[in-house]
């Protein structure tokens, strides 16, 4: 089992290191919050859009998918986002953290961490349902924390509902997913050639301009982990212990032990068929910590954006031991 511990280590170091590069340029001085704050909003509404178009652009045509298990994993989702919800209005009483707080409960880092851990745990067939369970998670995603988001963010009035979906609507992240989807539709109509490719390809019948996109959406990780880092305040974890404390176990902890233990149930009343091609999709979309995107739409949108960037820390700090106690217990009962 050391590989799976020393996979979750060298998945999750990278995403700290950038993190502590964004802390020493801030201490070096090299530019101000300002500057950083600028940088926060290029990489929201430039470089993310642009990684979350291309990541929707690489899906093709997928048949024999587990659906049901598909929409199980968005179920678990929803799921997850209600309960982030009740807990926020129980545990959480700033406004200003509510959102961040119901962000952290339901949304993970499956395309960055996720991917790479499922195919460490169950090879090319658990990616491939990994990929598709993602596609439907991460619109899913953007939508429920831009939803939330917007309506905390504002520590004087409730926005209304029309207001709330127009911020949704508009959000940029929603739009790059709904234009992915509109291409894959469009090249679904299409013809295809003799060789059974689509009649036209970006990356085949415009590679300069593809490259120019997959090269920009190379850029929005580690420059949100920079922004990240620099915008990080150490002195916060006292005042935010509770909130840290709360939203990492929720993360880190219930929501794979929720999805797992479903998985079991469904499967073992004949509901379900969750096997060894899709717990590692689970683990991938649960288990992993809290994406990097959250806390640049914090800080974009609305809410406790210091809350936003200890989330981000401490489940990619912890996340590599629950990670591994997730694995153990389910190469344990031969469910991996």
């Amino acid at each position: 089992m050391s590989e799976i511990f020393l996979y979750s280590f060298n998945a999750v170091m990278p995403i700290l290191l950038l993190m502590l590069l964004g802390v020493l340029l801030r201490k070096l001085h090299f530019a101000d919050q300002a500057f950083f704050k600028k940088a926060n909003s290029l990489v929201f509404r430039v470089f993310l859009p642009l990684l979350l178009f291309c990541n929707v652009y690489d899906i093709e045509t997928l048949s024999d998918v587990n659906w049901r298990a598909v929409l199980f994993c968005v179920a678990i989702v929803l799921l997850l986002a209600l309960i982030g919800t009740l807990l926020a209005k129980l545990f959480i009483p700033n406004r200003l953290q509510k959102g961040p707080f119901i962000q952290c409960v339901f949304r993970s880092n499956c395309a960055i961490v996720g991917i790479p851990l499922a195919e460490a745990l169950g090879g090319a067939p658990a990616v491939a349902f990994t990929a598709v369970a993602t596609a439907a998670t991460i619109p899913l995603f953007n939508m429920l924390a831009v939803i939330c988001l917007s309506y905390y963010s504002d520590e004087t009035r409730k926005p209304s509902i029309g207001e709330t979906l127009l911020r949704t609507v508009k959000n940029p992240l929603i739009i790059s997913v709904a234009l992915g989807l509109l291409v894959i539709f469009i090249r679904s109509l299409l013809p295809l050639r003799a060789d059974g490719t689509a009649v036209f390809l970006l990356e085949r019948d415009c590679p300069f301009f593809f490259s120019a996109l997959s090269i920009a959406a190379k850029a929005a990780t580690p420059l949100a982990l920079v922004v990240l880092g620099a915008r990080f305040d150490f002195t916060a974890v006292k005042t935010l212990r509770r909130q840290i404390a709360l939203g990492t176990f929720m993360r880190i902890v219930f929501a794979p032990l929720l999805a797992i233990s479903a998985g079991v149930l469904l499967t073992r009343l004949g509901i379900l068929t969750i096997g060894k091609v899709e717990y590692p999709a689970l683990v991938a979309i649960f288990g992993s910590p809290i994406a990097v995107s959250s806390a640049v739409m914090i800080g974009e949108i609305g809410g406790d954006d210091q809350l936003g960037a200890q989330f981000v820390v401490w489940t990619s700090v912890f996340s590599m031991f629950t990670i591994f106690i997730t694995v153990f217990f389910l190469r344990t009962f031969a469910l991996l």
